[in-house]
């Protein structure tokens, strides 16, 4: 502390003597700076002072501990004394143990060798012995068992082999089956691409007909609505007809097909094909040109329209309802004209002509053969009833002779029996008097009469003793 209050005096007399010397050789200004600078100097100083006065306390605190610490080492220090020599004993007496261990084991060894010498010269015998004896033995069962296994090998392979040789075999016959099939497939394919070619071709060459051939579109187009009618189970020139011409005040008109509705009524169905904007359409390279050919496929459906309504069908025939229906064989054809041409359905009804496509003439066929199949069944339920009272009549006649043969047979019974009375009364007692009086009878016996007394059986059922009686008036 004395030491540390003798350092700061220095200081600040050093710090004093400086501070005069800076203001004796500059200017009030630079003295004040210096002064200043002198203050902070002293301010640092003073820190450092009080600094250095906390670490002296802290080292006064250490070294007031310094003495129990020193006691504290003494201590430990005498207590390793005593370890030390508790350990130079501890290991004298180990080694001597040591010393002691390793004589017992050296004798021990020396036993251990001289019992495996004795153990290794009886062992020796021992296992030549047995070990020749086991030779032999394992010599006789292993020959023993390797025919045994041998066999049953050779019983167990057997069937393997068979069947192996029967999968080859088998693998043969698919291969060689194969190989055909393949050829086989490989013609059928050709005769199929060929096939698909002719089909192709002939597509194109109905196409070309079709399109350039008024009269084939027209057969086309009457074939395609003949189908559809037998296709739905109507029967020509029984449920339908074609080719019927009537006069009518513009000529002979010749609609396609008449179908007979029962009732004695008729439905007269005309085809109609145009096929030529059509094809045009779809074959067309630009939108625009599209929509041209479709406005003329439209128009020309119009015209088919109009046509058929100038013809009058329904005032040709009679029996035939006041419209007729326009046949377009395909659905795709009658789509095409309505999406251009909307109200064509509307303009062909109001000129009494039904437009119908294979779709909707099938339900109308449909309808019509079923109608058909009622009024068969209406005309065999009627015949059915004609039948039944015929039937009825010839069974009343058929009970009524039935009844007078059983009066008959019954009377014929009675005279039977009465026949009988009399006969075994008078005839044959006076028969038997000749044989009691010896006469030559021939060896033949005069047999007994015998009456029948069964009668004949009665109607058991009420209907047919009512109806007896009704059958004989």
């Amino acid at each position: 502390m004395d030491a540390l209050a003798l350092v700061l005096v220095l200081c600040a007399a050093v710090a004093g003597v400086v501070l005069g010397w800076l203001l004796r050789g500059r200017g009030a200004a630079a003295a004040l700076a210096d002064r200043a600078d002198l203050v902070a100097k002293l301010d640092l100083a003073s820190e450092q002072r009080n600094a250095a006065l906390r670490d002296l306390v802290v080292e006064q605190e250490r070294a007031s501990q310094i003495g129990p610490l020193r006691d504290r080492l003494a201590q430990a220090e005498s207590e390793r004394e005593m370890a030390m020599r508790d350990l130079a004993a501890l290991r004298s007496d180990a080694q001597a143990r040591a010393e002691s261990f390793e004589a017992q084991l050296a004798a021990l060894r020396e036993a251990k060798d001289q019992l495996s010498a004795q153990f290794a010269e009886i062992g020796g015998k021992l296992l030549g012995q047995a070990q020749s004896q086991f030779l032999e033995r394992a010599d006789q069962r292993f020959a023993q068992a390797q025919e045994k296994s041998e066999a049953q090998l050779r019983q167990l392979l057997n069937p393997v082999n068979e069947t192996i040789q029967r999968y080859d075999q088998k693998i043969s016959q698919i291969e060689q089956q194969r190989t055909e099939a393949y050829g086989a497939l490989n013609g059928q394919i050709e005769a199929m691409r060929a096939g698909q070619e002719a089909v192709r071709a002939e597509a194109q060459r109905l196409v070309d007909s079709l399109r350039h051939a008024p009269k084939a579109r027209g057969r086309w187009g009457e074939q395609q609505l003949r189908n559809v009618l037998e296709t739905c189970g109507l029967s020509e020139h029984a449920d339908f007809q074609t080719e019927v011409s009537v006069e009518g005040e513009d000529g002979r008109l010749r609609p396609d097909v008449i179908i007979r509705v029962p009732g004695g009524r008729s439905l007269v169905v005309d085809a109609k094909v145009s096929l030529n904007a059509y094809q045009d359409a779809y074959g067309a390279q630009s939108e625009e040109e599209r929509r041209r050919f479709l406005a003329a496929h439209a128009a020309a459906m119009r015209a088919h329209v109009d046509t058929l309504g100038r013809k009058a069908y329904a005032e040709q025939f009679e029996e035939a309802p006041d419209y007729v229906i326009m046949f377009v064989p395909g659905e795709h054809f009658l789509s095409a004209a309505l999406e251009q041409e909307p109200t064509l359905w509307d303009h062909a009804f109001a000129r009494r002509v039904l437009l119908a496509t294979p779709t909707n003439l099938i339900a109308i066929a449909r309808t019509v053969a079923a109608v058909w199949r009622q009024e068969k069944m209406a005309d065999d339920a009627r015949r059915i009833g004609l039948l039944g009272k015929e039937l009825y009549e010839r069974l009343a006649a058929a009970a009524a002779a039935l009844r007078k043969l059983g009066n008959r047979l019954t009377g014929a019974v009675a005279d039977y029996n009465s026949f009988v009375g009399s006969f075994e009364g008078r005839v044959l007692v006076t028969g038997r008097k000749f044989r009691d009086l010896s006469i030559e009878t021939g060896g033949r016996e005069l047999e007994e009469m015998v009456p029948v007394d069964a009668l004949v059986r009665q109607p058991a059922a009420p209907e047919s003793q009512r109806a007896l009686p009704d059958a004989a008036e």
